[in-house]
């Protein structure tokens, strides 16, 4: 009897860790495809530097202050200065590229958590849902063992004790109960309309908009409506439904990859369909860290080669860089197993060694390379990286990279400059049972605040209020005590919901229209086509891509709609001028300018669309060169 029950506990011990577990290869791809994503992000966000990162902008920090709270910290916020912010954005970017290659990866992760609060913080009218979604990711990945596989610090492990392919925490939990929530929270808030549920018409309207619009959208909105209203019921309920696969305890390689295809295919047709950034690229990236251990075996099983199974890789034992170089080559060009040994183990290829001044490669027929033809060779055995070899072998190419590997091969001592910061250390990938406790917190912290959010505005747009639930728990989150732990949402940034297109899609439309008057008396149009003579016509697809330029710029117009709208255009006016009259002399410099907007809003399936011209601001450039 205990021997049986010792055995059920055992099984259900590998079931929970099966279930919950994540493979290491899975995270470090999760990592690759994080930092890289990052990387194109910062490197968007760094071309409108001057616009929305400085006080010469569109958001100064005396506005910043009046629009955000306190408790929303930024680094860019001690200067005002365009070359203050290039400096910030440069560090983000050397964090980004050490969370790419996974060198001192936590350090790197927490550190990069924090630039992206700090730089979203800079500027909330740029911020849009793969933006939340990009931090909470980096959020729980600080707990994760982001660099345990394809990294320098797993290429520089140094502790005899072989890694596990797989990890089972409460940070995995988490990462996976944070994706459910994203999903399953969406559709929470999507109830509350009746566009979703049970008209149907939210992908009429989602794609009706055209601040996201795509061609593809919009061949997609000339659909039947029974098509459209098919697709609105269908991704509804793929939302509610589809993440809880992630959790079924059987079968659990197939569902969960079954999960990771569809969810993958369902954000390349959300990228087909709308202009949203770098959102549906994120959201691919993190089913990534998903993919099941057996996926990632049966690959390794079947790149195996005779020719990757005989590779032998022979370095100078009294050459530290020439060490670090090898073990980082057998990780990076994934090639594990690879015997690494020095030369000096075996008299032959020691000779050889100091003959050749070169490292010794032996592939599976025994055959010796050296120098550059060596490395050529290494890198066709990668399953990656094999169409470099190619390149590197091209007759034109191999001459320049033998006297290349030469050269570093005579000045090893200055080449072992670079790689000092590069140090063999232990990998440790245990979780701690006091972390485990905190995620636990941290998870429960971030679901009450989900449901705080939906509670409240499932309370504010009723119009009737009613003594039931929803009365109830929002009258507890009103609470002071509550309101309390409002504070650590705001520093950690973990103070989102999920309403993405929810609870309805947006049918505020439209388009602006800013007509100007240079000092010559000519009138131009100052925003689509600046300097030629003004149109009141909506403006193509093409011209709305060339002023939202990117998602940030697409986010802040769309966001003078909002609320905050009223604060913002003053200052864009402001930024309007500054703009133009710098790049403007003379009679041409902008005397003044209109600001109006073509109210669109998208009317219901099969009405005529009506436009209404209104005008918001006027502005005279004249002002501000006075006061300057």
């Amino acid at each position: 009897m205990t021997v049986s029950m010792e055995k059920e506990k055992n099984n259900l011990g590998a079931t929970l860790e099966k279930l919950f577990g994540l493979d290491l290869r899975s995270l470090a791809l999760f990592r690759i495809g994080l930092a890289l994503i990052i990387i194109t992000d910062l490197i968007i966000r760094a071309g409108d530097l001057t616009a929305h990162y400085s006080d010469a902008g569109v958001l100064p920090r005396t506005l910043l202050k009046e629009i955000s709270s306190p408790l929303y910290w930024s680094i860019n916020s001690i200067s005002g200065a365009a070359f203050v912010q290039g400096l910030i954005f440069l560090f983000a970017g050397l964090i980004a590229i050490a969370l790419l290659v996974g060198y001192r990866t936590r350090l790197a992760t927490i550190a990069m958590w924090a630039f992206i609060i700090s730089i979203h913080n800079r500027n909330p009218t740029l911020i849009f849902a793969g933006d939340d979604v990009l931090r909470v990711l980096l959020f729980w990945s600080m707990f994760l063992p982001l660099g345990a596989n394809y990294s320098i610090d797993s290429a520089l492990n140094s502790s005899t004790e072989k890694l596990p392919k797989r990890i089972c925490s409460a940070a995995t939990f988490a990462l996976m109960a944070q994706m459910v929530l994203i999903y399953a929270g969406s559709a929470a808030y999507k109830t509350k309309s009746e566009l979703w549920w049970p008209d149907g018409d939210a992908v009429y309207y989602s794609l009706s908009f055209d601040g996201y619009a795509t061609t593809f959208g919009q061949f997609l909105l000339s659909f039947p409506q029974p098509i459209l209203k098919l697709l609105t019921w269908a991704a509804l309920w793929f939302e509610w439904l589809g993440p809880w696969m992630i959790f079924i305890p059987f079968g659990i390689t197939f569902f969960r990859s079954f999960a990771v295809v569809s969810f993958i295919l369902l954000h390349i047709t959300f990228g087909l369909c709308f202009t949203i950034g770098i959102f549906p690229f994120l959201s691919i990236v993190s089913w990534l860290a998903l993919i099941p251990t057996p996926v990632w075996d049966n690959w390794q099983e079947k790149i195996k080669t005779n020719e990757r199974q005989g590779l032998k890789i022979y370095y100078d034992k009294d050459c530290g860089f020439c060490k670090k170089v090898v073990y980082l080559l057998r990780t990076f060009l994934i090639l594990p197993g690879t015997p690494l040994t020095t030369c000096q183990t075996d008299e032959s290829i020691y000779a050889d060694m100091q003959d050749k001044n070169s490292w010794v490669v032996v592939d599976w027929q025994e055959n010796r390379l050296f120098k550059w033809e060596a490395l050529v060779y290494v890198f066709s055995l990668s399953p990656i990286f094999k169409p470099l070899a190619f390149v590197m072998g091209l007759p034109s190419i191999m001459p320049i990279g033998t006297k290349f590997y030469e050269t570093i091969a005579n000045n090893r001592k200055f080449a072992g400059n670079f790689t000092k910061p590069l140090q063999f250390r232990p990998l440790n990938i245990r979780p701690y049972r006091g972390l485990n406790i905190i995620i636990f917190l941290l998870i429960i912290y971030t679901f009450i605040w989900n449901v705080k959010s939906f509670v409240k505005q499932t309370y504010q747009r009723r119009k009737v209020q009613k003594q039931d639930l929803i009365t109830k728990t929002h009258k507890l989150f009103q609470r002071r005590i509550v309101q309390r732990l409002d504070v650590f949402g705001k520093v950690t940034k973990l103070d989102k919901s999920w309403s993405i297109f929810a609870p309805a899609p947006p049918r505020d439309d439209g388009w602006h229209v800013i007509p100007g008057k240079l000092k010559n008396g000519k009138e131009v149009d100052v925003l689509y086509k600046k300097g030629e003579p003004l149109s009141w016509d909506k403006p193509t697809l093409r011209e709305f891509n060339k002023l939202y330029s990117n998602m940030q710029w697409r986010t802040y117009f769309l966001n003078f709609n909002r609320a905050i709208g009223k604060k913002l255009y003053p200052y864009y006016a402001d930024y309007v001028c500054r703009e133009w009259n710098k790049k403007n002399e003379g009679s041409e410099k902008l005397e003044s300018f209109d600001i109006f907007f073509m109210d669109e809003r998208t009317v219901p399936p099969g009405e005529t669309q009506t436009v209404e011209k209104k005008s918001v601001m006027q502005k005279s450039c004249s002002d501000d060169q006075e006061n300057n």
